[in-house]
């Protein structure tokens, strides 16, 4: 079932959020050439608690870490290791927070180079996403959004990942609607003012297929291409979406 928000649950989500933007403003600033994985993962989980949020993926059993960080053919749902970032590198990192009973969740893809190419690929991952939350207004359905993630990413010649989706958001890390990041114009639910929801560009430059890695947590892509992961928290309104965790306005 898909919940509306009252003005005070908004507020608290509002304030998640703050503290998820925060979190992964840090995280972003402390991906550099020799760094290891674990410390920006525990340069996130400071934020967060110095803020006064905690941790959302303690709510995912046997988790342990306040973020998930993947690098170049990993997509989504690393563990945070001593593995040092390179030069080049294109680096994802995934973090949620829980304030006060309420979720919100974000991710973010950067390079560390120039990379023309890779520069291009990212470019369309973020551009995906602003076009999905475009869609997120009272009268659109799921459909849309996805439809407009989809079309942004297959127009560049890049592949969606269909096996993981976007999601509803509140009292708990994923609630519905699952949000896909393909679909037709129109399907799904309709969405309504008052709606949170974790709108999520996953993508690959290659043919988009994902298998689980080794450690049994992180996926990554089947033919080796580069992955790509792009999230922000919002709330559905009747004019334009209010996103809530915008680590560029912090």
């Amino acid at each position: 079932m898909v919940k509306l928000r009252n003005q005070y649950e908004l507020k608290l989500m509002r304030d998640s959020g703050k503290i998820a933007a925060a979190a992964l403003k840090r995280a972003i600033e402390g991906v550099k050439v020799g760094v290891r994985e674990i410390d920006v993962d525990k340069v996130a989980e400071k934020t967060i608690y110095k803020l006064g949020g905690d941790l959302s993926y303690k709510t995912v059993p046997n988790y342990p870490f306040a973020t998930c960080i993947t690098v170049n053919d990993r997509v989504v749902h690393g563990l945070p290791t001593e593995r040092q970032f390179v030069k080049e590198d294109i680096v994802s990192i995934d973090l949620a927070v829980k304030f006060k009973g309420w979720h919100t969740d974000c991710a973010w893809s950067v390079l560390l180079g120039k990379d023309p190419k890779k520069q291009v690929f990212l470019k369309v991952g973020e551009k995906a996403l602003w076009d999905g939350i475009e869609k997120a207004v009272d009268g659109n359905t799921v459909g849309d959004i996805s439809n407009a993630i989809q079309s942004r990413v297959e127009r560049a010649g890049l592949s969606v990942v269909r096996s993981l989706v976007g999601h509803g958001i509140g009292k708990n890390l994923h609630e519905d609607p699952e949000i896909p990041g393909y679909g037709p114009k129109g399907a799904g639910i309709r969405l309504k003012s008052g709606m949170t929801l974790a709108i999520e560009v996953i993508y690959t430059n290659g043919k988009g297929d994902v298998v689980l890695d080794e450690d049994g947590w992180t996926f990554k892509t089947a033919d080796g291409s580069l992955g790509g992961l792009f999230e922000m928290t919002v709330i559905v309104g009747k004019k334009e979406a209010e996103v809530l965790t915008d680590w560029r306005k912090v």
